[in-house]
């Protein structure tokens, strides 16, 4: 599992490599909450005993603590990207970010400049990525919804796609039709959760 993480993550790295410094202290085991061996019920709000991050938050797997509240820990990566690269991970258990309610986001997200900042001047970075990989098609390795904030320096040349030459977005049919799309499905979930909420009322 680690080195399929590995290979995905090495995948947005540039091939002369990325000045990453590899983490010197605790060091958390691979997770045994990918999908493969996650419960029955993916979306189970209940500490998984096969989560290394619900471990974690149990105090039964070592990590560096950065950062707790009653919501939500921080702890540095042991794989890092880059020095200082964080994960802020939601007390509770939710397989992905699509999973997780807004609540427990809002928590979250509120957490990053508070904390982004302090691994910058930690670190000497002036800039930080913000990352979710939602989905294993997106990377997503371990399977409790985390964000992670990695420190970046200028010319540090951590992900490929940042040479690549970006072309401007054409404005025709299809993409006319795919934000149309898109818009009728928000409208949609939006009104099915209005319902929902007037249900409870």
């Amino acid at each position: 599992m680690e080195a399929r993480r590995l290979a995905i993550l090495s995948s947005h790295l540039c091939p002369s490599g990325s000045g990453s410094v590899p983490a010197r202290s605790s060091t958390v085991s691979a997770s045994g909450c990918a999908s493969d061996r996650q419960s029955l019920d993916p979306d189970n709000k209940t500490l998984g005993n096969d989560c290394v991050f619900c471990q974690i938050i149990r105090g039964e797997s070592p990590a560096l603590k950065l950062y707790e509240d009653d919501m939500c820990l921080c702890i540095l990566d042991t794989s890092p990207l880059s020095r200082g690269h964080s994960l802020i991970i939601p007390k509770s258990h939710f397989s992905s970010l699509d999973t997780t309610p807004p609540s427990v986001v809002a928590a979250m997200c509120s957490k990053v400049p508070f904390i982004g900042n302090a691994i910058m001047k930690a670190t000497g970075s002036d800039s930080f990525n913000l990352l979710v990989n939602n989905g294993a098609a997106a990377g997503q390795v371990i399977f409790h919804t985390h964000i992670h904030i990695i420190p970046r320096k200028a010319r540090d040349c951590l992900w490929t796609s940042e040479s690549l030459h970006r072309r401007p977005l054409k404005l025709d049919q299809e993409t006319s039709g795919l934000a149309s799309r898109v818009r009728e499905l928000l409208l949609n979930i939006s009104e099915k959760s209005k319902v929902q909420v007037s249900s409870l009322s």
